[in-house]
């Protein structure tokens, strides 16, 4: 025992599992990346609410940096610095919501240009593709990019945008972003923008993987506190933020000067948070594999994934998200289940300290086609959990009390 604690002395809890080892000083840019006291000339440590709507000026168009708080502000700026450090970016944005940042990265194209996508997203990421992009004149084509060969298929000449989201929303598939990345690079001009919202920089950083772009429902694990809701990107590429930073002013898709203060405030702990909800989601999800009552669990930490490998490659650990079936499971059974539960609550939404739970057929993907569900395999069995930052004990607890009821 004395030789297993001293090889696995300053491990992280990832790198015991094999994941990938994680760049010192994380948490260290989280603290400090854009908190400069020195830019306040109160030098205040803790970074100060800047809720003035406008800047008086020197003289007509000569500002001190800000005009117009639409436009640019103190506070979201100190924001945007730190998450740009994050993800080892050059540039970050912040917008009034995660579909606000998808609705800026759809801006950026035109009619006639095709979009090719994950086929297993986010069900408002699915509806905002199927209306919005397709009402403006552009084709979507939703392909499992867990086979790079139906993304080579799939890539013709107008494709501008290529939108991964891994792990996948709901079922939890693993994308091999350096794979893709480069295939995209050497065969098209289109870029390719990651949605990393389960994972956070902390435990995956898509533009080190090639990525040019990376995007968050902030809302998440990045403010963790479920109370606001905000989107980002970060990027390298400064065409590309050019544009973005237009249609963020020109659009008025904000995110408040309280709001940025908030999330700022909570990249402060991301680390730590983070590391909680991994422990004790493979717990759990440890437990629920070996439940007669579960017919899988899809983990991307657990040996039993089917991009297990993938996952170790690319990322350091996984968050506090995942997804089983019931055996068995009906409408019925799986309301039963979930009503029985008291810690976890019935909710949509994940990454905070609270424990959820959802079914997303009737909840988060509801508005994914009911044929694109069934192919997906997006049932009334399926069960999405979000573990929070309670005790591991007490979730298990709360597990098996509501299994007795079905």
């Amino acid at each position: 025992m004395d030789q297993l604690n001293e090889k696995f002395s300053g491990l992280t809890f990832g790198e015991r599992l094999g994941f990938k080892k994680t760049d010192d000083g994380f948490a260290t840019k989280a603290i400090h990346a854009g908190q400069e006291p020195e830019q306040w000339k109160c030098r205040a440590v803790v970074p100060l609410i800047s809720l003035s709507t406008t800047f008086k000026q020197f003289a007509p168009a000569q500002h001190a940096g800000y005009e117009y708080s639409r436009s640019g502000n103190p506070t979201r700026n100190v924001l945007e610095t730190c998450l740009a450090a994050l993800d080892n970016a050059k540039f970050a944005l912040t917008f009034a919501s995660g579909l606000g940042a998808q609705t800026a990265i759809i801006s950026t194209l035109k009619t006639g240009d095709a979009i090719i996508t994950g086929d297993d997203v986010y069900g408002g990421t699915n509806r905002l593709f199927r209306n919005l992009a397709v009402n403006m004149g552009m084709e979507v084509i939703f392909v499992d990019m867990t086979d790079l060969k139906n993304l080579e298929r799939a890539m013709k000449e107008n494709v501008k945008l290529v939108w991964l989201e891994t792990p996948t929303n709901p079922s939890m598939k693993v994308i091999d972003i350096e794979n893709v990345c480069k295939f995209v690079h050497e065969n098209s001009k289109a870029i390719v923008l990651v949605d990393n919202t389960f994972l956070s920089p902390y435990f995956q950083r898509p533009i080190d993987l090639g990525a040019d772009a990376v995007t968050y429902s902030l809302t998440k694990y990045m403010n963790g506190h479920a109370d606001v809701v905000m989107g980002s990107i970060a990027t390298s590429n400064s065409k590309l933020y050019e544009s973005l930073k237009f249609y963020q002013n020109a659009t008025g898709i904000v995110p408040s000067p309280f709001d940025c203060y908030l999330v700022n405030r909570s990249l402060k702990t991301l680390a730590l948070r983070m590391e909680h909800h991994f422990k004790t989601s493979v717990a759990i999800a440890k437990y629920l594999e070996t439940h007669d009552r579960v017919e899988r669990v899809m983990h991307p930490a657990l040996p039993s994934h089917p991009q297990y490998d993938i996952t170790l490659k690319q990322t350091y650990g996984h968050s506090g998200i995942f997804s089983f079936y019931l055996r068995n499971g009906n409408l019925e059974s799986s309301t039963k289940f979930l009503q029985a539960l008291k810690i976890f609550m019935i909710a949509e939404s994940l990454g905070g300290f609270e424990s959820l739970v959802e079914l997303p057929s009737v909840m988060t993907h509801a508005s994914v086609p009911e044929e694109q569900r069934a192919e997906l395999g997006i049932n009334d069995g399926l069960i999405r959990v979000s573990v929070g930052l309670e005790n591991a004990k007490d979730l298990i607890e709360d597990f098996e009390n509501a299994f007795k009821v079905i």
